[in-house]
């Protein structure tokens, strides 16, 4: 079972994880594994090369994430929007291999600095 987190808050998109193998198929046949890699991967491909927005992503075996390092611009919110319309078209599709959560959280506080005297 795959799962794919959507991080959000008031002013966007926060972070994406997607973490686990599918098990549609065998390794190097499975159909529904391939299709979420492509939607995650070229996603965080064209958040980086088509906007001026910058995420830190993490790679490995059965994983992918990033965080977005400053309020996503209207493209990159088009493109995880677009990644998003797709992951659950093959949920839908290939119902208990995949799950999405969109996960909506508080806008996090930046807390001043106390100043000792």
């Amino acid at each position: 079972m795959v799962t794919a987190t959507v991080v959000k808050d008031s002013s966007g998109y926060v972070s994406f994880t997607c973490k686990g193998h599918a098990g549609f198929m065998k390794k190097g046949k499975d159909i529904v594994c391939s299709a979420i890699s492509m939607l995650t991967v070229n996603t965080a491909n064209s958040i980086m090369t088509l906007t001026d927005t910058g995420i830190d992503v993490r790679e490995d075996d059965g994983f992918i994430s990033w965080e977005f390092k400053e309020v996503p611009s209207y493209e990159a919110g088009l493109l995880m929007d677009s990644m998003i319309i797709g992951l659950r078209s093959v949920e839908e599709e290939y119902k208990g291999y995949l799950t999405v959560k969109i996960e909506e959280v508080s806008d996090v506080k930046v807390k001043p600095s106390v100043i000792c005297s």
